[in-house]
């Protein structure tokens, strides 16, 4: 299956953004811009992160998951090899490797909640282009009214949010400055106490998910030269839709997060995030998409796509070196840096990423991590076909 560089850069671009929205949860700087008490600098932070980066990213990694399944479909059929039983093997050894990292480094993982969701799309890859939209059009809907009605029955509640959320953040800076068992034990509790949560976005995560497999059996992202103008009028049309509603959306999302407004508001936040959020994940994707098509489009794929090619290993060392730093894997850091410090130290962390993968891919074909899940993937006898054509790294 060849690779289309600008899935690859657009990949790399967002692993920045999953870094962002993850690391507050790991360091416990979720905790710190909840605190009344936080100097305005950190909670500016915390709002901004909210507005700009939360849910975007993994709205574009969910799409680009689905649109990668069509390419994957392809790659079985011409093969002549059985994609049902391909694609289970692959998310199998996904949902391993997500249950692996959510136990022993955050239990915020969304690796087990593709391969489930992978599931579904197996299920549903008989639909129609159109049909997939419809459908993620509903979800959409049907998600932003249970948050709507959930959010009106919230206004009607006491504002006590905050002494639970107290009592979470002393339970869990405890436990993950404690040993290996300690922080694996309070792993596991919070993926417990969050699956109701993971359950009810996973509608969200579905509805890109068909939207990415949609848009590969358009080739939204990789038009043909007689479509090409075409496309890039629709895409500056999203952008700017991405611009007008997007991001005033993701605003009023932080307003009802971090202030002003009070706790009671949260679900009416997250209704107007459920709707608007993938608005500005778009613009943000084909925004880099034009730049790579632009003047330094060359320059800018040789520094982002390297990264996408092991998005799945960076994914994994990113909360490795995030646990290390922040819990008592190593420095035990955890509650004691702000969500402005947090942020530079992510931008800083992910441009170590880029150079790290730029070397690697220039002399492996997958990274570590990836070539693991493609042995899972193509099963006992691809392998040994692969091996008598030449090394998987080559």
């Amino acid at each position: 299956m060849n690779r289309l560089p600008q899935i690859d850069a657009v990949r790399g671009f967002a692993l920045l953004g999953i870094c962002m929205v993850n690391a507050p949860i790991i360091s416990g700087a979720w905790h710190l811009a909840s605190d009344p008490a936080t100097a305005s600098v950190e909670h500016a932070a915390a709002w901004l992160v909210t507005a700009l980066v939360t849910t975007k990213f993994y709205l574009i990694f969910s799409f680009l998951f689905g649109y990668s399944f069509t390419l994957q479909q392809v790659a079985a059929d011409r093969g002549g090899v059985s994609f049902p039983r391909r694609q289970g093997r692959r998310l199998l050894g996904l949902f391993l490797i997500g249950a692996g990292h959510a136990i022993l480094l955050y239990p915020g993982d969304i690796l087990t909640t593709y391969a489930v969701l992978g599931l579904a799309l197996l299920a549903l890859r008989g639909l129609k282009a159109r049909s997939a939209l419809l459908a993620a059009i509903v979800l959409i809907a049907f998600l932003a009214t249970v948050m709507l009605v959930a959010g009106v029955l919230s206004l009607g509640t006491d504002n006590a949010a905050h002494f639970s959320a107290d009592a979470v953040a002393a339970r869990d800076s405890a436990a993950y400055q404690g040993g290996p068992l300690s922080i694996i034990h309070a792993n596991i509790t919070n993926y417990r106490q969050q699956l109701g949560g993971v359950i009810l976005y996973s509608i969200h995560l579905l509805a890109s998910l068909l939207t990415g497999m949609a848009a590969g059996r358009l080739g939204w992202l990789d038009p043909s030269q007689g479509t090409r103008a075409r496309a890039t009028v629709v895409h500056r049309r999203i952008c700017v839709a991405g611009l007008l509603i997007g991001l005033p959306g993701g605003v009023l999302t932080a307003m009802c997060t971090y202030g002003p407004f009070d706790d009671r508001f949260y679900y009416l936040g997250q209704a107007v995030d459920v709707i608007t959020a993938p608005l500005l994940a778009a613009a943000y994707g084909i925004t880099l998409l034009m730049l790579l098509r632009g003047r330094f489009g060359h320059r800018i794929a040789r520094m982002l796509a390297p990264a996408g090619r092991m998005s799945l290993s960076l994914y994994l060392l990113q909360s490795c070196v995030l646990a290390f730093v922040f819990t008592g894997y190593g420095f035990g850091l955890y509650g004691r840096v702000g969500p402005a410090a947090l942020a530079l130290g992510c931008i800083a962390l992910w441009a170590a990423q880029l150079a790290l993968s730029a070397r690697l891919m220039a002399r492996a074909r997958y990274g570590p991590v990836e070539l693991m899940l493609r042995r899972i993937t193509l099963g006992p006898a691809a392998l040994r076909a692969a091996r008598a054509a030449g090394p998987l790294t080559e």
